[in-house]
């Protein structure tokens, strides 16, 4: 019969390693209960300023749940992974973090904006900017063959740090198992993010969720794969349309750095947000898109703002 577990909550990792030993060991079916940290390690908290940013331990950032062995799982094998719920802990941050994003010489300096959000529906990003509060793990994966303290970012064939804002409430994720038991760990949840994660940081928050793990014997699949429900994105329904800037030219990288750009300065212009706070709310809630890659080379990508966030 089919069990659930509750993972300890002072149970973390920091790195990838197949010598991480498992937390806990349990059955193909069975669902296990965590509660994550947000991606700082709890070193920023509700009242933290920008100052913060600045003193951060790096060797404390993305702390992951897990291992979690699932008996049964060896390379070769699929494992699914049936997010059945998530929720905030009713805040989290954005900042921007120097060096690191999609525009590092547009905004050389650290940046920090804490929300609340205790109603669990909405983000106060502005007097006149709500966003759909979509709790996600920013990161989910199976422990890479070889790993020896590989870092949690970059995400691999493996899973890992995909910031995939799809894999929400009602999703099957699916990744290739690359060890035995496959030794799965998740973390770095936001609470809302945009297709791109621009400024590199989503809403950063706490989570708890309810993950149910079932073993795909002899189902092999090159790199992670998901199935989403109809109705589990909010922002996939066209309220209030949609505004969208480009970026045009040979260079898929630089065309969505020039789509983001025009991004932030359109809602700067246009809705008084500051430079730094229209490239904070690109990360939250613009989705980045390649609308044309088969004309010579000339590639095109947009950057879609949902004109539902804004409520005047």
């Amino acid at each position: 019969m089919a069990q659930t577990h509750y993972f300890p909550t002072d149970r973390v990792h920091f790195q990838w390693d197949t010598g991480n030993e498992p937390v806990m060991e349990i059955e193909s079916g069975d669902t296990v209960i965590v509660e994550t940290r947000d991606v700082s390690d709890n070193q920023i908290g509700p009242g933290s300023t920008t100052d913060t940013v600045a003193g951060l331990n790096w060797d404390r950032v993305y702390p992951l749940a897990g291992p979690i062995a699932v008996r049964g799982a060896e390379p070769g094998d699929t494992l699914a992974i049936d997010i059945l719920d998530i929720h905030t802990r009713g805040w989290g941050w954005t900042a921007i973090l120097p060096g690191l994003g999609l525009l590092p010489d547009d905004f050389p300096d650290a940046y920090l904006r804490v929300f609340e959000f205790t109603d669990g529906d909405v983000i106060p990003f502005a007097d006149n900017v709500r966003i759909p509060v979509t709790p996600f793990f920013g990161t989910m994966g199976v422990c890479p063959e070889g790993a020896s303290a590989v870092p949690v970012m970059p995400p691999g064939r493996f899973g890992g740090n995909m910031d995939t804002r799809q894999l929400t409430k009602g999703t099957r994720l699916f990744l290739p198992v690359q060890v035995p038991g496959a030794l799965f760990s998740c973390g770095d949840a936001h609470a809302a993010q945009g297709d791109g994660e621009v400024c590199v940081t989503g809403v950063e928050s706490p989570m708890y969720a309810a993950l149910r793990f079932e073993v795909q014997k002899g189902r092999s699949i090159p790199s992670p794969q998901y199935q989403v429900p109809p109705g589990s994105l909010t922002r996939e329904v066209d309220l209030g349309g949609w505004y969208g800037t480009t970026g045009v030219g040979g260079d898929l990288y630089k065309a969505a750095q020039d789509a983001i750009r025009t991004m932030v300065a359109h809602i700067n212009e246009t809705y008084g947000l500051s430079r730094e706070d229209a490239y904070l709310l690109a990360s939250l809630c613009v989705d980045l898109k390649i609308s044309e890659i088969v004309d010579a080379g000339e590639f095109i990508v947009s950057a879609l703002l949902p004109q539902a966030v804004f409520t005047a």
